[in-house]
């Protein structure tokens, strides 16, 4: 409950709210705490990597793909320019810009979360492939040269899929992150008021509750199947694997200055909650290969066991089935190939029929998407998973290296090489 307290300054009375909170459980001390924790949490928008791929997951996500529809380069420049000086502030925890003194003039900061912090505030800024060349293969901002050959490629079309194009590609992608949602729809909705008269939106999505783990310390998360996901995704304390399969090296094509960077590589997938939900336990734990509780491999152990695919159940099958999620898509069986996923649950309501329209935000961050992520994404074709789950978008976007001491804009050295 709240008090109004009277305190004498330079001769006026000001009233002061005080609150208090009688009665407090311990449990929701913790919670106010961990919610003060939170809104503290800073990530510094400058680094070699941007933000929003190693960094511990957050639990809400709001993600924003822009059309550019500027004209010219500068104008470009212009905007990336402003979004960098605005990104900046935001997760550092500031509003986007200085406030207006007049109360005449709309403010710079839309205002709804002054009170509460960066909240582990990310914000991480690609470049799709038609910022480069337009769908008939025009250089729109004399960048096509600067194409990397791994975003030049689309990925290939599955069987079953039922892609909205609408709702894929785009020329930038501006990927939120944070503890808070009311956070992350701040910065959203400040940087696409930014872009105005230089990009429109193309779509948006927002997800909760992360479905994977990028931090050393962070327990493995359930899917909406109620699986425990993600338990051999890679994580950001894997320098060696982050090497190999996350960050762009120096040589690895024409694009120089993707050196340091990662390709986002995203699909929603909706899950048809509703036909698993009949499934019998057996059939659910055989089309994922793990346990349902546990999260161990059906062929023994804890969830950190490694699958052991030669064990053979009583009846002399494959403990793991061949074609369980577990199967297909283990590095061991993919050449070791890892992947970063960073992806998060999605609810957009009821459909006509009252099934729950819920899925994945698949997020992946991988080194070279021909690679890391068009393989796996075939053979998946195959996993018994496939028959609860419908593919409805598809996008990749090249996320630069973080913004360098020096550099004014995020891409700096996309579009001034000597800059990089």
């Amino acid at each position: 409950m709240a008090t109004l307290v009277a305190k004498k300054k330079t001769g006026l009375t000001v009233w002061t709210p005080i609150t208090t909170l009688p009665m407090l459980t311990r449990r929701a001390w913790m919670t106010l705490s961990g919610a003060a924790a939170a809104g503290e949490l800073t990530y510094p928008f400058r680094g070699d990597h941007q933000q929003g791929v190693t960094t511990p997951a957050q639990q809400q996500m709001h993600l924003t793909a822009f059309d550019v529809t500027a004209r010219d380069r500068d104008s470009v420049i212009d905007l990336l320019t402003a979004w960098t000086r605005a990104a900046e502030n935001l997760t550092a925890g500031l509003p986007v810009d200085s406030m207006r003194v007049s109360k005449s003039a709309p403010p710079d900061d839309t205002g709804e979360a002054f009170d509460l912090g960066a909240s582990g505030l990310t914000i991480t800024i690609g470049f799709g492939k038609t910022l480069f060349r337009d769908a008939q293969g025009r250089d729109r901002f004399g960048l096509a040269d600067r194409l990397p050959a791994p975003l030049a490629e689309d990925i290939p079309r599955m069987a079953a899929e039922k892609i909205d194009a609408a709702r894929s590609g785009g020329d930038l992608v501006v990927q939120a992150c944070a503890e808070d949602p009311l956070v992350a729809l701040h910065a959203i909705h400040n940087l696409t008021r930014i872009a105005f008269g230089w990009a429109t939106v193309r779509w948006t999505q927002l997800g909760y509750g992360r479905t994977s783990s990028t931090g050393a310390g962070q327990v493995t998360p359930r899917n909406l199947f109620g699986f425990k996901d993600g338990t051999a995704s890679l994580r950001g304390d894997q320098d060696q694997l982050l090497r190999d399969f996350v960050w762009v090296g120096q040589d690895d094509d024409a694009a120089d200055w993707m050196a340091g960077g990662t390709y986002f590589c995203a699909r929603k997938i909706r899950m048809t909650m509703e036909v698993w939900d009949e499934l019998p336990l057996r059939d659910q734990e055989n089309a994922v290969g793990r346990d349902k509780i546990s999260g161990a491999p059906l062929s023994g152990g804890d969830e950190s066991s490694a699958p052991d695919f030669t064990v053979r159940s009583a009846g002399g099958s494959p403990a793991i089935p061949e074609a369980s999620h577990v199967a297909l898509m283990h590095p061991t069986r993919n050449a070791g190939v890892h992947m970063l996923r960073r992806g998060y649950n999605y609810t957009d309501g009821s459909d006509e029929l009252g099934r729950l329209d819920a899925g994945l935000f698949f997020i992946a961050f991988v080194r070279d998407p021909r690679r890391h992520f068009t393989p796996l994404l075939a053979r998946m074709q195959f996993d018994l998973l496939t028959e609860y789950l419908q593919h409805l978008t598809s996008s990749v976007f090249a996320i630069p290296p973080g913004l360098r001491d020096g550099q004014t804009y995020l891409g700096q050295h996309l579009f001034e090489p000597a800059a990089g």
